[in-house]
């Protein structure tokens, strides 16, 4: 009440903001689990799960064979990890909290450093799966698959675009949840369990007819799939995808979730929750 409120420089600011979003990301990866380090193994015995699990139903269809030539566990981890990071991103960030959150009434918290922790923290988990879990693919089970991957910034380039994606769509989702929480929980649940077929980790875009492809290409994380094999892959084009889709995208859902926080910022009420 009594505290004397100094002007602080812009790079004093910066350095603030930049300290609470560390601290909060922090917090965030510690929310699954009190110890770090099994909140990041817990996420890989996800991927593991998740890539052991596509791979022995390829195995029962009768797809012994990877659709392109190379490694074939390569080829369904390059859609599995991208589809998780674009996923749990977007469910980071839709979770992040509103402008009435607990959080929020501490300044100098605001909602752009919870959304920022959010997507930071995720991309440090996933980021640390991927390379723990290929480490350990190359050094105990196929001896020389890091070395086949043709161009691996580029396809890890293309998993930060699945990252943005996320974000930028779980920012959209997180401003307008308090107007109607239950229709846009249900939307986010749809949007994800969609994206199980509608990524197209399963399978290459090249293949595709192109009444199938005219399914798939709203998708922004289909083309960055695609692309990353491109990257991963040196015998396969991805000539049915683009990178500046998904780059478009994400600049225009970027604004659009921007304006939409801001609107809702304004005008939410802790009435609202009573209501409801």
């Amino acid at each position: 009440m009594f505290d004397k409120i100094q002007a602080r420089s812009r790079t004093a600011g910066a350095v603030q903001i930049a300290e609470l979003v560390f601290h909060n990301a922090v917090r965030s990866v510690r929310q699954g689990h009190n110890n770090a380090i099994l909140a990041v193994v817990t996420n890989m015995l996800q991927a593991v799960i998740f890539t052991l699990a596509f791979y022995f139903m390829f195995r029962l269809l009768g797809m012994k064979a990877s659709p392109i030539r190379g490694d074939y566990l390569i080829f369904i981890m390059s859609g599995v990890f991208l589809y998780m990071t674009h996923i749990k991103t977007m469910s980071a960030v839709k979770a992040a909290g509103n402008a009435l959150g607990p959080m929020m009434q501490h300044a100098p918290m605001n909602t752009a450093v919870t959304i920022l922790s959010a997507m930071l923290s995720t991309l440090y988990i996933q980021t640390l799966s991927l390379m723990a879990i290929l480490f350990v693919y190359d050094a105990l089970v196929e001896p020389g698959a890091l070395a086949s991957i043709h161009d691996p910034l580029g396809a890890y380039g293309m998993l930060l675009i699945a990252w943005a994606s996320g974000a930028v769509i779980g920012m959209v989702f997180m401003a307008l949840a308090p107007w109607a929480p239950t229709p846009i929980g249900i939307l986010t649940t749809v949007y994800s369990r969609a994206n199980m077929i509608a990524s197209g980790k399963m399978f290459a875009a090249n293949m595709l007819t192109p009444k199938m492809l005219a399914m798939f290409s709203w998708n922004p994380l289909f083309h960055a799939i695609d692309q990353a094999r491109g990257f991963a892959f040196l015998n396969y084009w991805p000539r049915n995808s683009s990178i500046s889709y998904p780059l478009w995208v994400i600049v225009t859902l970027l604004m659009i979730g921007l304006m939409l926080e801001f609107y809702t910022r304004r005008r939410i009420s802790v009435s609202w929750s009573a209501r409801r």
